[in-house]
């Protein structure tokens, strides 16, 4: 017997639109979550979310029942973060939060944003903005394991399928990790 999340992806295989914002509602806290634990900001994690979901509609014809959506969409997400990433790695950025100077003086760029970050909402909580800013100090790969098993709630094994590595290689990651990040945290004097 099909679930309801299957018949509102079949929907929108279809060309359901209104099946697939059903979709982005039940996922997109955890998508979130994913790219947050890649990206470490807010902005970067809210920009890969919105490519990743118009990534999953132009290809969810592709999606075939094999693995849960969940593990679909999840696997386009991470991926799009690490594309991002690397992208980055390869061109030079500048700040607009500074100043530079040229042969006409000063120019001084400050963007302001209205909109709550995520570090704002954590820091409402004790301790909360302590074990972020720990958490951005782990790899990207301790910190996604971390995020994904202690935050999220994910298994040993659906970590496993979402990252597309063997069972042992989460296991041995979640533990370098959660010690990694009890170094920092013991060094930060933190908590």
């Amino acid at each position: 017997m099909e679930n309801n999340e299957d018949n509102i992806i079949k929907k929108a295989q279809n060309g359901d639109n209104d099946s697939f914002e059903k979709l982005i509602e039940l996922f997109q806290d955890r998508a979130f979550a994913i790219a947050y634990s890649v990206m470490g900001n807010y902005h970067d994690s809210y920009d890969m979310v919105q490519e990743s979901f118009i990534k999953a509609y132009n290809n969810i014809h592709k999606f075939n029942f094999k693995s849960s959506f969940n593990t679909w969409l999840f696997r386009i997400i991470k991926n799009t973060c690490i594309d991002e990433i690397r992208k980055r790695n390869r061109r030079k950025t500048i700040s607009i939060d500074s100043s530079y100077e040229n042969d006409d003086g000063e120019l001084s760029f400050q963007l302001e944003d209205d909109a709550d970050s995520l570090e704002t909402i954590l820091e409402k909580k004790e301790n909360s903005e302590l074990l972020t800013k720990a958490l951005e100090k782990l790899s990207i790969e301790h910190r996604t394991v971390v995020v994904l098993s202690d935050i999220e709630g994910y298994d040993y094994k659906e970590i496993s399928e979402l990252l597309e590595i063997n069972l042992g290689t989460v296991k041995s990651r979640i533990s370098r990790a959660r010690i990694k990040l009890a170094e920092i945290i013991r060094n930060d004097g933190t908590f």
